[in-house]
């Protein structure tokens, strides 16, 4: 009831008008290097901004953010709890709050090191040097005819120009779709032909843990079933010549032609900015589409205070731009705070396990923001490769794309930050924006649970629901993660398909953004993310987070990787059924899934011991790392002729290895 009331006094203060001048909040917002704690503490922003979030968000997005024009409405609450409008009648540009305002106070600090694939050869790039290259970009766009909401699909690796692509796109009003330069011309083409791009930026080739990657003639084929497709600018990574059609424009000589300076087109609040597609089970890529003021300020605003982030402090997410980390925290959050990006071309175990921590040595990092899938790769290698560099200037250490589980998490802690650095373990999702759940901003001090997101970021209200859709008050409980109140970084449809939006995030729980996942709130009140509500299995009534079970698999020496799903079972309902991978040097097979078994028991209950385990290769991953448990449950539902949209991921191949070991698993079984 305390909950329902206090959200309803949150909804109706959305709509109130809004007082024109700059409160403290503002002041201390836009001042340089804010910090981690906000004046009064996190627990007086939180409340306020529960309580208010209409004027905690309009005095943040005064003092954040340089206007066009003011806003005079700071929320107007979507239908039925649905999708909200923020910053009404407002205007402003992405761009000029990433570049121009940097470029005035201080036009020579770097904005980026990019940190090529070859090892030791960063490129430094100012902020007056970023915004150069964006106008020349943007004025090469308008020159061949794209204009304001005209849709742009980026296919390029990890760069300056990169970025400056995103940028030139937000200067002059068009809209980028940025594509994961390992996407299949088939998936390009898709993404393309959704989204109605008029044209396509792309590199001749890639470069990518020491190996050449076809970027162009990857476009080549994906555009050939796309019509809307006008032009293809193509900027030169390599020296190599790739073939050069009709409709292809050599970028850089374009470039050096334009003019440097391109008047910035004002954008209102609810422009879109870009869309991004997440992959679907059903089968369709999802269009995700982010507006400008809303989703700029929340970026912003949490790079700023879940990480700590101080004026001239490096800050290295290793996320490529293909995702959203590397959007809201390779781009747009840390660029709009002035800070100094790093953008990382590699791969972590290029040309040696050493090379994150060679690259924090080298540069200086002092924030590192990257994935538990690499930290766990990483951990195999051992610890002589990370305490082989200084590691020193790193000051807050960063987890992102899914839970991380307890061994890594020590490891991440104890062996890279030399138990001395802030570990966050973030929470959030491509819909949301940027961070809704980490363990900072917090009251100083306050204790850091492992492996935990823990706290909910200023304006996110989180909530956990039961089956029947009603609020489960209290704490130490689990249930359905859903978000009771809006905020500025949320997602506003899907592009071409708004029922499709509605019904994924808002159909389940009416009135509450739905996240798909599932979550314990413990004794104290954190948030723990415990998987997808299609990763929770129910085993003989008890209610499980597969996740869980992994976590408790993952502590076993010579099981780097795993990944459990539920699978029906006739006496229990439900069963778990667990994929292994053990180390190559690993002879016994048999007694290392007995000893599972009893780590399993050990650790949550017998209930909880997976009924199979069967050892593979690999898991089938994404190109970004995340585990596809959807697809190991077509293995084991033999439903293989129906896998959905597998477009995502990084070796297809790994499909009929992982068919052809539980066919194989099948046998023993039945003539054992």
């Amino acid at each position: 009831m305390a909950l329902a009331a206090a959200r309803a006094r949150g909804l109706r203060a959305l709509s109130r008008p809004l007082p024109r001048s700059r409160g403290a909040l503002a002041a201390r917002c836009c001042a340089s290097g804010a910090g981690l704690s906000p004046p009064g503490g996190y627990r007086a922003w939180q409340e306020r901004a529960t309580r208010d979030p209409g004027g905690f968000w309009s005095e943040v997005a005064r003092g954040a953010l340089r206007w066009d024009s003011p806003f005079h409405t700071a929320c107007e609450a979507g239908p039925a709890g649905g999708v909200a409008r923020w910053f009404l009648g407002g205007r402003l540009n992405v761009s000029v709050n990433c570049l121009d305002q940097h470029v005035q106070k201080s036009p020579d600090r770097v904005a980026l090191i990019w940190e090529r694939d070859e090892p030791g050869s960063a490129v430094h790039v100012t902020y007056r040097e970023l915004l150069d290259m964006t106008c020349r970009l943007a004025n090469t766009l308008k020159k061949y005819g794209i204009q304001k909401g005209d849709k742009v699909a980026i296919y390029m690796s990890v760069s300056p120009l990169s970025v400056a692509a995103m940028l030139a796109c937000a200067r002059i009003g068009a809209v980028h779709t940025v594509v994961f330069a390992g996407f299949s011309a088939e998936s390009l083409a898709g993404r393309i032909m959704d989204s109605g791009c008029k044209a396509v930026i792309t590199y001749n080739q890639g470069v990518r843990g020491g190996r050449i990657i076809e970027l162009k003639t990857t476009v080549d084929k994906a555009v050939k079933n796309c019509p809307s497709i006008k032009h293809v600018f193509v900027a030169q990574r390599t020296e190599n010549k790739v073939q050069m059609g009709d409709c292809d424009v050599p970028l850089e000589e374009e470039m050096a032609k334009a003019a440097s300076v391109c008047t910035p087109e004002s954008m209102d609040s609810e422009d879109m900015l870009f869309m991004l597609y997440t992959s679907g089970s059903t089968g369709k890529p999802k269009g995700i589409v982010h507006t400008q003021a809303g989703y700029l300020l929340y970026a912003a605003l949490t790079h700023k205070y879940v990480f700590d982030y101080q004026q001239g402090d490096v800050f290295g997410c290793v996320a490529d731009i293909g995702w959203i980390t590397g959007h809201s925290y390779v781009v747009y959050g840390p660029l709009c705070n002035g800070a100094t990006s790093v953008l990382f071309e590699s791969t972590p175990v290029y040309p040696d396990p050493g090379r994150y921590w060679e690259m924090v040595q080298r540069l200086k990092i002092n924030q590192f923001y990257g994935a538990p899938t690499a930290i766990r790769l990483l951990l195999k290698y051992g610890d002589e490769w990370v305490k082989k560099y200084d590691r020193s200037s790193l000051k807050t250490l960063g987890s992102v794309g899914e839970p991380i589980n307890n061994e890594a998490w020590q490891w991440f802690y104890h062996v890279v930050g030399n138990g001395r650095c802030t570990l966050v373990d973030t929470w959030w999702q491509t819909e949301t924006g940027g961070i809704c759940i980490a363990p900072r901003p917090s009251e100083k001090k306050a204790e850091i649970v492992p492996a935990m997101a823990m706290r909910p970021f200023f304006g996110i209200v989180p909530v956990l629901m039961d089956e029947n859709g009603k609020v489960i008050e209290g704490n130490d409980v689990s249930g359905a993660l859903c978000i009771a109140q809006p905020w500025p970084g949320m997602a506003r449809t899907i592009y071409g398909d708004h029922q499709r939006f509605v019904d994924a995030y808002f159909k389940a729980y009416p009135g509450y953004y739905f996240t798909g996942d599932s979550a314990y709130r413990t004794e104290k009140g954190y948030y723990q993310i415990t998987g997808r509500m299609d990763d929770v299995i129910n085993i003989s009534g008890h209610r499980l987070g597969t996740a869980e079970i992994e976590d408790a698999m993952a502590d076993h020496p010579e099981v780097p990787e795993t990944a459990v799903i539920g699978y029906p079972h006739e006496i229990k309902g439900e069963g778990a059924f667990a994929f292994i991978v053990i180390k190559e040097e690993t002879a016994h097979k048999d007694r290392v899934k007995e000893e599972l078994k009893t780590i399993v028991a050990t650790k949550i209950a017998k209930y909880a011991v997976p009924d199979h385990i069967l050892v593979v290769k690999r898991l089938p991953k994404t190109r970004s790392g995340k585990i596809m448990r959807r697809l190991l449950r077509k293995v084991v539902a033999e439903q293989s002729s129906d896998m959905g949209d597998t477009t995502t991921l990084d070796d297809p191949s790994v499909i009929m290895e992982i068919l052809d070991a539980y066919q194989k698993y099948k046998k023993e079984k039945s003539s054992s």
